[in-house]
């Protein structure tokens, strides 16, 4: 069975101008990225694409989105949620672009760029919230559910030149 995510290009560079939308929702596995660690395992990935045909090549625009997973670098809490990708991306038979994608056997194969796009965009280290205080430094407190006493004094080290000159100096 053909994948969804194979659009026959044969139509599209007949003809400059014309379109192909392509709404589909696949399995992780379609794209190969089942096992990831930073994508939920039973999540899927929804394609809202937009093939449009130039006179040497196809453009591709939409979105993609998929469940993503992780831990808060903060605070260090589990983060689930939903990442959605900008696609923008140039397919060509004869590749005068480098960064195009290839259009092999008058097919469009989304499926390489779709695994690329995700794993490029999903955070390595994910916030919980933008304005996560984090875990304490002294104590570890999680700070945004508790507070602390703790004194926390930062240096720059940059500083830490004047300040010994500071305490070599007489009073």
């Amino acid at each position: 069975m053909a994948s969804p995510l194979v659009v026959n290009a044969l139509e599209l560079l007949r003809r400059p101008g014309s379109r192909k939308d392509l709404v589909v929702v696949v399995p992780l596995d379609d794209v190969d990225l089942a096992g990831e660690d930073r994508l939920v395992d039973d999540s899927e990935v929804s394609v809202e694409l937009s093939c449009e045909s130039t006179s040497d090549a196809v453009v591709v625009m939409g979105a993609v989105r998929v469940g993503t997973r992780g831990v808060c670098r903060r605070c260090l809490r589990d983060v689930e949620g939903e990442l959605t990708i900008g696609i923008h991306e140039t397919y060509q038979e004869t590749r005068t672009d480098p960064d195009a994608f290839p259009i092999e056997n008058d097919q469009i194969d989304l499926r390489s760029m779709i695994r690329e796009s995700v794993l490029l965009d999903v955070p390595e280290a994910p916030l919980c919230r933008p304005d996560c205080p984090g875990l304490c430094p002294v104590c570890g407190a999680d700070m945004s559910t508790e507070t602390c006493s703790c004194v926390v004094e930062t240096v720059d080290p940059r500083w830490s030149v004047l300040s010994d000159l500071r305490d070599s100096l007489p009073e």
